[in-house]
This record gives structure tokens, C-alpha cells and sequence, in this order.
């Protein structure tokens, strides 16, 4: 089942209470709930779970203020690096649904 999600209602999904672990890249909502240890509480990644992690994955940033931002300003290597964690995201994660707030206009961009 594919759902359409926006940012406020992706951000319930942060592995707390028993939730589902997602995480948006590239306006793709990923279900990363099999790797509780990286993306749950107290994980190394926790920070991307219930947002949008594209420039974070672009920039290898783990600063919570680059989540949830466009991603329109990215160099050609940070494109080519996001493009890779998509590809990556996807042989390892089942796709959720998709989150076009805020990299929808951006992704034929990319």
C-alpha cells in the first residue's frame, strides 16, 4: 500500500511507541523499522527518522537543521551522492509512500 504523506504526518513515524520507522528521501517515504539499532531511539541515524533526510544523506550531515530542507542548491556531487543512498534505500527497504512537500518539484532536478 502506497500512502501520500506530508511532513507533519511523517514525523509520527520516529520508531517512538512502538511506531514504524520512516524516513523520506527524495520523496520517497522508506520503512526502515528492520534497523531499530541505526534509525530508532538512540540510534546512530535517529534524527532521520519521521523527516525528510535527502540533503542530510546528500551532504553526509547529521545536523538536525538540514532536515526537511530543499534540496534544489546541491552541487553535482552531492546530486550523484543522494542519488546513491536512493538506490541503496531502495535494494534494502520497502517504499511506504511518497512525501512530495518539500523535494517533489526538485527531484527531476536531481
Amino acid at each position: 500500500m502506497s500512502e501520500d504523506f506530508t511532513l507533519s504526518k511523517l514525523r509520527q513515524f520516529d520508531g517512538t511507541d512502538s511506531k514504524p520507522i520512516y524516513v523520506c528521501l527524495l520523496g520517497y517515504v522508506f520503512d526502515l523499522s528492520s534497523k531499530p539499532q541505526f534509525y530508532g531511539p538512540g540510534g546512530g541515524y535517529s534524527l532521520f527518522a519521521g523527516h525528510d533526510a535527502s540533503r542530510c544523506l546528500a551532504t553526509m550531515s547529521l545536523k538536525p537543521e538540514d532536515l526537511d530542507k530543499p534540496i534544489g542548491d546541491l552541487s553535482d556531487n552531492e546530486k550523484e551522492t543522494l542519488l546513491q543512498w536512493k538506490t541503496k534505500y531502495g535494494q534494502m527497504y520497502p517504499i511506504v509512500g511518497t512525501c512530495k512537500e518539500i523535494t517533489g518539484e526538485e527531484n527531476a532536478k536531481v
